[in-house]
């Protein structure tokens, strides 16, 4: 008589491994991927800022030099004291929604 074959049993070491697997790629999801959106949005976030103040900081040195050879030479004070009135009034409209922002 033959024996009837039995079924195989499961393999503990692949069951193990598979395991393991999955406990370390949810917590991979669960900590570095939202680690890595952040940090990336961080940098991408700091340079669009350096960006943004060195185009500012060129443009405004154009904006002077085209008021100076447009006014003459020896007269750039009027183009230092037009832009000056400018970013000052700028600074004062920007002052004057952070306070009322804050109050109400």
């Amino acid at each position: 008589m033959r024996a009837m074959p039995q079924p195989a049993a499961p393999d503990w070491t692949t069951q193990a491994a598979d395991t393991v697997e999955k406990v370390v790629g949810a917590v991979r999801d669960r900590t570095t991927v939202p680690l890595t959106t952040v940090a990336r949005a961080v940098v991408y976030g700091l340079l669009a800022a350096f960006l943004g103040l060195a185009t500012l900081v060129l443009v405004v040195v154009a904006l002077v030099r085209a008021v100076d050879v447009y006014t003459g030479d020896g007269r750039v004070w009027i183009a230092h004291a037009g832009l000056g009135g400018i970013f000052t009034l700028l600074g004062l409209l920007l002052l004057r929604k952070a306070t009322a922002s804050r109050k109400g």
